[in-house]
């Protein structure tokens, strides 16, 4: 693999001197594989060969690497005028590699005494472990936490034995003045969960959960944000499927519009998640669930051109891959939002709302307008009560047009 990047032997032969010798080779085979240009990884390969001769000049072995060691080489670097940005990534990489595969020290826990990172790790932990949420989830509540001990705190001392409804009270009443009615929502529904983990960790003596005022919400007072189906048709063909990038948007796309994906589900998605045989395909939703889903011939079809002519090799699992290097899965729903922006910029589209759930509002309105009934649409889009389900009601203007009572005065 290194002969291809480096043919001539006294470079190789430099490159392989220390005590990383022997694991160069397959490193590099790791590079190659997550879609880096060749003078990506003839530069990264350089990097990791100073790092191999400083390891060797001072007598070190593979036992000795840590991040603390890796810091000191890049000063060392830094010292003798040599900084370049291959340097630091490369040995994170590398590190990382060399621990998966027990070659290399795991890190040394540290001993944190700070209450607020300590509390913050550990709620974190409750969320995903024993609440099982998503990391979406903990994205929008961690901070909600932090931002409540904060204000009643400061930088003083955190005396979580002190807190009371009247702290509560005055955060609600300061953070619903600066965002939306449905910003103000979550952050009641993330406080709420954040004291009932400080009552059971026994933080706080009482339950101070049920002290959280409500912020209100008038149900189905709002029309779902859905795209009429000719602009959904005309969002699907901007996708060149001639290009890899037009044949995975495309894919993207169809799971969004035909089976009402959320941009997290679709990020989620596996190989393992497809069976082929059974046009069945598994979503892995909300609270840890997986719940399979019928795979309708023009999202496989879409599927099969994509995974055959369009996803780059490598090694991960998830069916959806970045086009550039370091190739892999998405990091998060926001690289759905970026592939639905820029289809619509293509379409020629502007519409109000841009998220990956216009494609699931779209759905369910044109199934209601074909007949489904509302049970039918909450099947499909997996929402656990009815209730979720009954603003689509709202859209169904024949249906509305048959309780509409006469305008007092009309026309006779």
């Amino acid at each position: 693999m290194i002969k291809q990047f480096f043919p001539d032997s006294a470079t190789r032969e430099r490159l392989l001197c220390g005590p990383l010798g022997g694991h160069i080779e397959n490193f590099a085979a790791i590079l190659a594989s997550r879609g880096y240009a060749r003078s990506t990884v003839r530069e990264k390969l350089r990097a990791l060969g100073h790092f191999n001769r400083w390891l060797h000049r001072r007598g070190l072995s593979v036992a000795a690497l840590d991040e603390s060691l890796i810091e000191k080489f890049r000063r060392y670097r830094r010292r003798h005028g040599r900084v370049d940005c291959a340097t630091a990534p490369t040995l994170k990489a590398l590190l990382a590699y060399l621990r998966e595969r027990g070659q290399a020290p795991a890190p040394e826990p540290v001993a944190d005494d700070n209450l607020p990172h300590r509390l913050e790790g550990d709620y974190a932990q409750y969320l995903a472990q024993q609440r099982g949420l998503a990391s979406a989830t903990l994205i929008n509540y961690l901070p909600v936490a932090r931002r409540f001990l904060l204000q009643r705190f400061g930088a003083s001392e955190w005396s979580l034995g002190e807190l009371c409804a009247r702290d509560i009270h005055r955060f609600v009443l300061q953070q619903s003045r600066r965002v939306s009615r449905r910003r103000a929502q979550l952050i009641v529904t993330a406080l709420r969960s954040f004291l009932r983990y400080l009552h059971q960790r026994g933080h706080i003596g009482a339950d101070l959960a049920a002290t959280v005022p409500t912020v209100a919400s008038w149900r189905l007072t709002e029309l779902p944000k859905a795209l009429p189906p000719e602009q959904v048709e005309r969002l699907l063909a901007s996708c060149d499927r001639r290009t890899p990038g037009g044949q995975r948007d495309y894919a993207m796309l169809l799971l969004l519009a035909r089976l009402g994906l959320r941009a997290g589900e679709v990020v989620a998605l596996t190989l393992d998640d497809i069976d082929w045989e059974a046009a069945v395909v598994n979503v892995r939703g909300k609270g840890a669930r997986h719940e399979p889903l019928p795979l309708p011939q023009d999202v496989g079809e879409a599927l099969v051109g994509y995974l055959r002519h369009g996803r780059p090799c490598c090694d991960t699992r998830r069916v959806f891959v970045r086009l550039h290097a370091p190739r892999g899965g998405f990091a998060s729903s926001c690289a759905i939002d970026d592939v639905l922006e820029r289809a619509f910029a293509r379409a020629g589209l502007e519409p109000a709302f841009k998220g990956a759930h216009v494609l699931r509002h779209a759905l369910a309105t044109r199934l209601l307008q074909h007949g489904a009934s509302l049970a039918e649409i909450a099947e499909l889009l997996r929402h656990r009560r009815l209730e979720t389900t009954q603003i689509y009601a709202k859209v169904d203007l024949a249906a509305l047009r048959a309780l509409a009572q006469p305008w007092p005065g009309g026309a006779r």
